[in-house]
């Protein structure tokens, strides 16, 4: 029992760690990380090394199921009902256009190709709608994951977002329509496409009712949840808890875990806010082992060549109609040029969505013969999973590309990032004059008037920093005007006890202050010179205005 879980531990340990260095080296080349990951599952599974098998696979399907939430979730909360009141129209439009025309020409090519091959036209039909079906859907995690990566927004990420997120629905509909079916062609079962089609509503359905529960749930909880760490935990055990539910009732988990985030973000926005940000600082890892298992899924060993060609048809069909339908649908409801003219290459990515619907219809399907040792259902989720994998390394690219185009790349600019890259030295206001030890009280008390700084640094003949004189420490000695003549700074000021360094880390040294509870501190030199004062409120306006010039640089 030991070695089994240390054996599960080697293998998680192994597929983090490498995918962060095929990340790396991806990043390197200007290629979207989430390649780099993929790429290093193929190289750890059966097609390469063979550290990952089928078994692995399946012992950490639960990974996967919880990515997948976390996914859900995180996309839930960049869907404000503002956005949709005012884009929802063109949403819908694009929705369909690409769902659909990926559906018919994937759907109408592979029925052609397995006919050509196989001679059996129930199978290819069959084969086809199912195809057809998966194909509609675009894979949320790493589309999501480019436009993270690369700090986009706009009107195109918006859009970008909001369509990954529906489209998840709509390929539920289809692939219902289309495993229906192929189980009437083939006699595999009694079932009908009424009867499928009513399933796939009540499955539909559950997830979004399970969803806004425990969204509202959760909402709740945080009113009396203030520590950060305590909605953390509230929340993934919440999150954990729907992705158990969706998958013991058979509902659709990024639907389920969506819905969540949506009623936290449209509920309170602000609240929830540092909730998004924490959950995704910290879900990189599941990511990173999601994408790997994506990668370790392809068995090239063990697919035939016509399988190959039915790949390449897929492929090319499912990007065309991507493309197409989504500009037909833009063009329909007259969305905004960079909608219309990107928006379609950003939808090539198929992930765990469509990888799950080939693995539903595999079992669906697995009593099927279609050719020597190869069921309906291993053909199909060979074929998904080989297509995934191609436009997994095609789809991020695109996805970069799209959002580069439109000049959107850089734009999510936040205070964070700036105070992340910023030292002390940057933010320091260098136009308060020191006051010396010796000055008369007469003298500081006009500096006050005049002046909107409320705290000075005190400094010697050599300029290093003695204390600080604040407008607090004078407020006894202005009743008493005869004191002011014969005071100096030295007899009132305070002795120094916290100043900050010109290289500190901005961020560490405002937090620094808030912990002190102190609005401005000295900032110093190597030598312990005074180089000007740290004022919080001058500091975030000089962050508020690099935002400002970062996003108009970018657009």
């Amino acid at each position: 029992m030991h070695d089994i879980q240390f054996g599960l531990l080697g293998i998680l340990g192994i597929c983090i760690a490498s995918g962060v260095l095929g990340a790396y080296v991806f990043q390197k080349l200007r290629i979207p990380q989430v390649v780099g990951y993929i790429v290093i599952g193929v190289l750890l599974g059966d097609t390469g090394f063979g550290l990952l098998h089928g078994a692995d696979i399946v012992t950490l399907r639960p990974f996967n199921n919880f990515a997948l939430g976390l996914i859900g979730f995180l996309v839930g909360g960049e869907l404000h009902g503002d956005m949709f009141r005012k884009y929802g129209r063109q949403f819908m439009a694009i929705l369909l256009g690409e769902g659909l025309a990926a559906f018919v020409l994937v759907g109408a090519l592979s029925t052609l190709i397995l006919y050509l091959v196989l001679g059996n036209l129930m199978i290819a039909i069959a084969a086809g709608v199912v195809f057809g079906a998966i194909a509609s859907a675009t894979d949320p995690a790493s589309t999501i994951d480019v436009l993270w990566e690369y700090r986009s927004a706009g009107v195109l990420t918006t859009s970008i977002i909001a369509i990954v997120a529906l489209d998840d629905a709509l390929a539920m509909a289809l692939y219902g329509i289309g495993t229906s079916i192929a189980s009437i062609l083939m006699h595999a079962g009694n079932a009908s496409i009424g009867v499928v089609m009513l399933h796939t509503a009540i499955e539909l359905a559950g997830a979004v009712v399970v969803g806004f529960l425990a969204g509202f749930a959760l909402n709740a909880l945080m009113h009396h949840l203030p520590q950060t760490d305590k909605r953390l935990g509230m929340s993934i055990g919440i999150i954990l808890f729907c992705i158990g539910l969706a998958l013991a009732f058979k509902l659709d988990v990024i639907l389920t875990t969506m819905v969540i985030g949506i009623v936290l973000i449209n509920r309170a926005p602000r609240r929830s806010k540092k909730l998004f940000d924490t959950i995704r600082s910290f879900s990189t890892p599941i990511y990173i082992l999601f994408f790997v298992m994506v990668g370790a899924r392809l068995s090239i060993k063990t697919m035939p060549i016509w399988i190959w060609m039915l790949v390449a048809v897929y492929v090319a069909m499912r990007s065309i109609g991507k493309w197409a339908g989504a500009y037909a649908g833009a063009r329909w409801a007259q969305a905004q040029t960079p909608v219309r003219k990107y928006i379609g290459m950003a939808l090539f990515a198929q992930g765990g969505v469509a990888v799950g619907l080939s693995i539903m219809a595999s079992q669906n399907l697995q009593q099927i013969p279609v050719a020597e040792n190869m069921s309906l259902g291993d053909m199909i989720i060979f074929t998904v999973t080989a297509t995934t994998l191609c436009v997994q390394l095609l789809g991020p690219a695109f996805a970069k590309l799209a959002i580069k185009k439109a000049g959107e790349i850089g734009c999510n600019i936040t205070e964070e990032d700036v105070m992340g890259e910023w030292s002390a030295g940057d933010a320091l206001n260098t136009g308060i004059v020191p006051l010396q030890e010796g000055t008369p009280i007469e003298t500081v008390i006009r500096h006050f008037s005049e002046q909107e700084t409320f705290v000075y640094p005190v400094v010697d003949k050599e300029n290093r920093v003695v204390g600080v004189l604040s407008f607090d420490l004078l407020k006894e000695l202005l009743v008493d005007r005869d004191a002011w003549a014969w005071l100096v700074v030295r007899d009132v000021m305070q002795p120094v006890h916290d100043q900050v360094h010109a290289s500190s880390n901005l961020a560490e040294a405002l937090q620094d202050m808030r912990n002190m509870q102190v609005e401005a501190l000295p900032v110093i030199d190597a030598d312990a010179r005074l180089l000007g004062v740290l004022d919080s409120r001058e500091a975030r306006r000089k962050i508020s205005a690099e935002i400002i010039r970062r996003r108009t640089a970018t657009s």
